[in-house]
C-alpha cells in the first residue's frame, strides 16, 4: 500500500489478519512521535513488524539516513531491514552492505540484500558474491518470487545458497512471461504496478516454496495499481490480498 502512512499500513494488516507488517520508513520525515504512535499501533493490533525498507545504496559515500533508518527499524523491533542497489561499483555496495550490517550488530534485525534485474545487483549470482564477500552474521539474502523469475533465476538456484543466509521471502504472482531483462524500465514498471495475488499468474511458487527453508516467514509483496483502484480502502485491500494469498496456500497445502 505504497500510499498508505506506516500508521494507516499497521492498522489495515491489523483488521485484515495478517500476523505481521512490512513498513516503508522515510527518516527525513520520520519523528519520536511516529515511532511511538506505530509502536502503540502494533501493541493493539498484536502485530510485529516482518521487515522494514527501503535502503536504497547509491553511488558514493554511505547516506547517514540509511543508519538512522536501521535505528527505527531496531525502535520499532523489525526482523528485517530491506536492501536494494543502485551503486553500478559491486565493490563500494558490499562496502555499504558490510557498513550496515555492523551498525546493525546487537540490534534484533537482519540486513536483507535484495536482487532484481532493475538493480545493480541484478540477479542471485550478483547478490550471491556480495554476502559472500561481506559474510557477516547478520547479513540475509531476500528472494523476491518476482525478481527471482525475471532475472532468470529458479528453485534449483536456491538449492546453493546457505540455508542461514535466508531469514525471509516475498511471495507474489505475475504473468509467466515479462518484459525482456534488459529492460530495467519496464521490470521496474511491472515490480511497482502490476503483481498479482499467488494463484492469480503463472509463476513457479511451488517450487520456490519448497526450495526454501521450512517454516520461513513470507511478506506478501503484491504492488498492483489495478488492487488500489479496485480497492482504494486500505482495510479491504488488505483483506482481499490476505483472503486470496491464504486460498492459495490451502490448495497448496491440501493433502492429494
Amino acid at each position: 500500500m505504497p500510499e498508505a502512512t506506516p500508521l494507516q499500513t499497521v492498522r489495515a494488516a491489523a483488521e485484515a489478519g495478517f500476523a505481521a507488517v512490512g513498513l516503508w520508513i522515510e527518516p527525513e520525515r520520520w519523528t519520536a512521535h511516529t515511532t511511538a504512535e506505530v509502536r502503540a499501533a502494533l501493541a493493539d493490533g498484536g502485530l510485529t513488524v516482518l521487515d522494514a525498507e527501503v535502503v536504497w545504496l547509491r553511488p558514493g559515500p554511505m547516506n547517514p539516513a540509511h543508519l538512522r533508518a536501521l535505528d527505527i527499524a531496531a525502535e520499532l523491533g523489525a526482523a528485517n531491514v530491506l536492501v536494494v542497489s543502485s551503486d553500478p561499483d559491486a565493490g563500494a555496495t558490499a562496502g555499504k552492505f558490510a557498513a550496515l550490517c555492523e551498525h546493525a550488530r546487537g540490534m534484533p534485525l537482519r540486513v536483507a540484500l535484495e536482487f532484481g534485474a532493475f538493480t545493480d545487483v541484478p540477479d542471485l549470482h550478483a547478490a550471491l558474491a556480495i554476502l559472500g564477500r561481506v559474510d557477516l552474521p547478520n547479513q540475509a539474502l531476500l528472494v523476491d518470487a518476482l525478481h527471482l523469475h525475471r532475472s532468470g533465476g529458479d528453485a534449483d538456484a536456491l538449492a546453493a545458497v546457505p540455508r542461514q543466509w535466508f531469514s525471509y521471502a516475498q511471495l507474489c504472482d505475475a504473468s509467466a512471461v515479462g518484459p525482456a531483462a534488459t529492460d530495467r524500465a519496464a521490470i521496474r514498471e511491472e515490480a511497482v504496478d502490476r503483481r498479482s495475488c499467488p494463484g492469480e499468474g503463472g509463476l513457479p511458487l511451488r517450487a520456490l516454496l519448497a526450495a526454501l527453508p521450512s517454516a520461513l516467514p513470507l511478506s506478501v509483496e503484491v504492488r498492483s495499481s489495478r488492487l488500489r483502484e479496485d480497492f482504494p480502502d486500505f482495510s479491504e485491500r488488505a483483506r482481499v490480498v490476505r483472503r486470496l494469498t491464504q486460498r492459495w496456500f490451502d490448495a497448496v497445502l491440501a493433502p492429494v
